[in-house]
């Protein structure tokens, strides 16, 4: 009998938080990019620092490390540009990282019982098992007062 092993391989994007290293899928990911000019602004969202501008966009800048690691982060070095489900579509939010990111294939175990709600599932790499983050549930949503503004343009916002 010869039978063929068929994985259920998927593109994953691993980044570094701190000491902690998780995983985004490849589907969710726009871009990456330096770090650059943050316009911060008051509001109630303790994961929202800001928002930067990029390619005429205005992309809140979410920072979700103490929630996964326990501790904000003190240094950055890029910004990952994730897409994340809104009731009005898809949104690109920014996520500040420590280190490099790394596309890789791998075959995601889902969650399911008992599970922190921003776990999609797991992945097994170099020996390591890695959360799948879960950005729906993981990134705040917008209240009230954020989907009035999120008609700004760029100018508006900018000093």
């Amino acid at each position: 009998m010869n039978g063929t092993l068929e994985l259920d391989l998927q593109s994953f994007v691993l980044l570094r938080l701190g000491d902690r290293q998780f995983a985004v899928p490849a589907t969710r990911i726009s871009e990456l990019v330096p770090t650059s000019r943050i316009y911060r602004f008051p509001h109630r969202t303790p994961e929202l620092e800001g928002v930067l501008v990029r390619r005429g966009r205005i992309v809140p800048i979410c920072d979700v490390s103490e929630g996964l690691t326990g501790t904000r982060l003190a240094n950055r070095r890029l910004y990952l540009l994730a897409l994340r489900q809104f009731e009005n579509g898809m949104e690109c939010v920014a996520l500040p990282l420590t280190g490099e990111c790394e596309l890789v294939s791998a075959e995601m175990t889902p969650a399911s019982g008992e599970r922190l709600p921003h776990v999609q599932g797991w992945i097994s790499h170099d020996g390591s098992v890695i959360e799948v983050l879960d950005l729906d549930h993981l990134i705040p949503g917008p209240g009230p007062a954020a989907r009035a503004s999120s008609s700004l343009t760029v100018q508006e916002a900018l000093p």
